[in-house]
């Protein structure tokens, strides 16, 4: 997901901020991973990395979602992401502070 960051007033186009998937898909591009992978190799190329899970940037260690999915291999960047997906809204549903902090996470402002 990606969701672009309220206007400052000028006419430079704002860039997006990714998270969730968006954002590991974007640290994919960049590792040393070539598919099939194991769910062990994710984690040992990218656990470490910190993942912004909603719009406001709080973030969340790739290791600690990849705990909460049950697939052991992935056969694609796209099957991972789609594994990795459901995963990424539990995080997102339970550790926001609130109704009002959930509907400001699907407004782009």
């Amino acid at each position: 997901m990606g969701v672009r960051p309220p206007s400052s007033g000028d006419d430079e186009e704002p860039d997006s901020i990714e998270f969730g998937i968006a954002a590991v898909d974007a640290h994919l591009r960049d590792a040393d991973l070539t598919f099939p992978v194991t769910k062990d190799d994710v984690r040992a190329e990218l656990g470490h990395e910190r993942i912004p899970y909603d719009v406001h940037g709080n973030d969340v260690a790739l290791s600690e979602i990849l705990a909460d999915v049950p697939a052991e291999q992935f056969d694609s960047r796209q099957e991972l992401l789609n594994a990795l997906h459901q995963p990424f809204e539990e995080y997102r549903h339970t550790h926001s502070s609130g109704v009002v902090a959930q509907v400001r996470s699907l407004l782009p402002f």
